[in-house]
């Protein structure tokens, strides 16, 4: 049942965003999504853009399977003009899943088919694929690199909740070995040489990723770490900052980009005895976690994220992408939900107030560098009414383009739909039940989760899928 998405109207949805004292907006002319985008060299012919998501359903090699490929036939059928992609580990040992992507020699052929597939299937559908943007986020997953945690550094917030071996419950401890500085030079040239092959096979771009707590978002936040990569901000921010420059240097007709935590938060839980979520417990100051304030970690601080986006303008990024918290510790600050996932905890605020920190924290971005193309992210929240919250936060220059991820699974083709009906097809919008997370976290499948995709919405794939993985939750 739900608990607090009961809005049958805009006006009863912006009624309860008064009543909370939300300063959410929203707008029935839906233009301003409509409108092309400048991104650096790049023209994206609306607003639109399928975030980047972490893929489950590649082949145990690292390439695109059936279902990746379906996938993103449908973005590119669908009509959003920036197509985000998904999250392709840079070397093996910094997969997230057995089956994310990876980019290397052997992949990149069948890489560079999904994505021919991607722009096919978009021309077919709008004539030309000349105003459509197509990237892909390179990462590496650090603490969360499914054969073992990676660490940059001591967290003692998060060290207690990362398992090294979930058979036995061990988790990390004092003992634990580190990323040695060599270790990270090597991870440095796998993103070079990642966006060396991205640029061969004819993305436009490709995304930097430094959020969700995946390593070059945990070294933003390495206080504690001796040495280059830890300390100062300078040191915190050398890993990407040298990624960034080599990149630039070396693929120079290559686009840069980033998606950017800009407030980690700390790790919540649920409270004893009941299915709400509660922050864990903290001690100031706090100084294992970036963008927040070190006295309060549960606000945000944006003086250090700010400072970075300002210095990643200035080595060549042209656009990035914000986005918030830790989907494995704190899921509802990183996309508010009405059902938690199966192995998390009741929201532990109402879910607009998470929304309206994600539309807040980046207006401030957007404020500070209106020339720089900015990527708003938390709009599935709001079910059928996020296109007019979209249009909105376009229309104050709060973002200059509008992030769609797990929305965009149950409806690929959402901007066909605003285009032709001017609103979403209310038999296919995203109800945020978890159920795309749950897919991913069900334990009793020998490879770790199923493919990624939406369950209610798309039952021929995912229903089969579902009720197997159901078993197990």
């Amino acid at each position: 049942m739900a608990r607090y998405f009961k809005f049958r109207t805009v006006n009863e949805l912006a009624s309860e965003c008064s009543r909370l004292g939300l300063a959410l907006a929203f707008r029935s002319d839906l233009s301003p999504l409509f409108e092309p985008q400048q991104i650096g060299r790049m023209v994206a012919g609306n607003r639109f853009c399928i975030q980047p998501m972490e893929g489950c359903d590649c082949t145990l090699e690292g390439k695109p399977d059936e279902l990746t490929f379906r996938r993103y036939e449908r973005f590119g059928s669908g009509g959003a003009k920036l197509i985000w992609g998904e999250a392709v580990a840079v070397c093996p040992e910094g997969r997230a899943n057995p089956r994310q992507l990876l980019l290397n020699d052997a992949n990149a052929a069948a890489i560079e088919l999904m994505l021919e597939q991607c722009r096919s299937a978009h021309r077919e559908a709008f004539g030309s694929d000349a105003d459509l943007v197509v990237g892909l986020q390179l990462t590496h997953s650090g603490r969360y690199s499914f054969q073992r945690p990676l660490l940059a550094f001591r967290d003692p917030l998060l060290d207690p909740r990362t398992p090294i071996d979930r058979a036995t419950g061990r988790v990390v401890d004092a003992s634990y070995p580190l990323l040695s500085d060599d270790e990270l030079q090597r991870i440095e040239d796998s993103y070079v040489a990642a966006a060396r092959l991205a640029w061969k096979i004819g993305f436009d771009f490709v995304d930097v990723k430094q959020c969700h707590r995946y390593l070059l978002n945990e070294l933003l936040a390495a206080r504690t770490r001796p040495g280059p990569y830890g300390g100062s901000f300078e040191n915190r921010t050398r890993l990407a900052r040298s990624i960034l420059i080599r990149i630039r240097d070396q693929v120079p007709d290559l686009s840069l980009a980033s998606r950017l935590s800009v407030f980690d938060g700390i790790p919540f839980q649920k409270r004893q005895g009941t299915e709400e979520g509660e922050p864990c417990s903290w001690v100031p100051p706090v100084q294992s976690a970036w963008g927040v304030r070190s006295d309060d970690p549960l606000q945000p601080d944006l003086s250090e994220p700010l400072r970075w986006i300002a210095e990643m303008s200035s080595l060549g990024v042209s656009m990035v992408n914000i986005s918030m918290g830790n989907p494995y510790a704190s899921p509802h600050i990183v996309r508010p939900f009405e059902y938690p996932p199966p192995d998390g905890y009741q929201t532990p605020e109402h879910p607009l107030t998470g929304v309206a920190r994600h539309f807040t924290l980046t207006g401030e971005v957007q404020r500070a560098f209106p020339h720089l193309p900015v990527v708003g992210s938390g709009y599935s929240y709001l079910q059928g009414f996020w296109p007019q919250a979209a249009a909105a936060n376009v229309a104050a220059k709060r973002a200059s383009l509008i992030g769609v991820g797990r929305a965009s699974l149950s409806q690929p083709d959402f901007v066909r739909q605003l285009m032709t009906e001017g609103r979403l097809d209310p038999r296919r919008t995203c109800r945020t039940f978890s159920y795309c997370t749950a897919l991913m976290r069900a334990k009793h499948n020998p490879l770790g989760q199923f493919a990624t995709g939406c369950p209610p919405f798309d039952k021929d794939v995912y229903g089969p899928l579902w009720a197997e993985a159901r078993a197990d939750l």
